[in-house]
């Protein structure tokens, strides 16, 4: 952090009318935990494109993309026969609409409020003799809103920050037409860090 800020320059970080905003955040974890009785690994991947136009000083409009990925392993020392493995993917497109404000030279603050459609695919095997693997396809929508802060480097080059927010979906199962609805409100609670560019 204290090296970004080093190479900041002094130029006036404010979203101007009849740019154009390229932007997007990538994430990558894992977590392994060993038990008495087994492993358990979780991987998880995340890419958010957005690309929209400055149509007034403060206000931009445009597309968004999502892609999601998490895979969780349980692997029993005892008993191979009873090791289980999920993987989920997440994939959404849709809108948004941004409000930004000007702190400093250095610094904007932003809020961006998207809505759009969600597709959720889960895959579940069972490594028995004869392995078993159960799919699962879920259709929606959701609606998303979160706050960030824009680190000007140079020329409207710079580093999103991003503190978590709020997220709502709504999904149908294709194969039963089960419904799934989940919200989630995590602000403070996760961090993230992307690029963007206005031109």
């Amino acid at each position: 952090m204290l090296l970004v800020l080093a190479l900041a320059v002094v130029s006036f970080a404010n979203a101007q009318k009849g740019t154009y905003l390229v932007s997007g955040n990538m994430s990558f974890w894992s977590d392994k935990n060993s038990y008495q009785d087994g492993d358990s690994k979780v991987k998880n991947f995340n890419f958010s494109p957005k690309v929209g136009y400055q149509f007034k000083d403060n206000w931009t409009v445009g597309a968004e993309a999502g892609f999601s990925s998490s895979k969780n392993e349980h692997t029993y020392s005892e008993n191979a026969m009873n090791n289980l493995e999920s993987i989920t993917k997440n994939y959404s497109v849709g809108a948004f609409v941004r409000y930004s404000k000007s702190l400093s030279q250095m610094f904007l603050l932003y809020a961006d409020l998207g809505a759009g459609y969600k597709n959720s695919k889960e895959t579940y095997t069972n490594y028995l003799s004869d392995p078993a693997t159960f799919k699962n396809t879920f259709d929606g929508i959701y609606a998303s809103f979160a706050p960030g802060l824009f680190l000007n480097i140079k020329n409207n080059f710079g580093l999103n920050f991003g503190i978590g927010g709020i997220t709502y979906s709504n999904t149908k199962s294709d194969q039963n037409n089960e419904g799934n609805s989940n919200f989630y409100f995590n602000f403070g609670q996760s961090f993230n860090i992307g690029l963007s560019k206005n031109f």
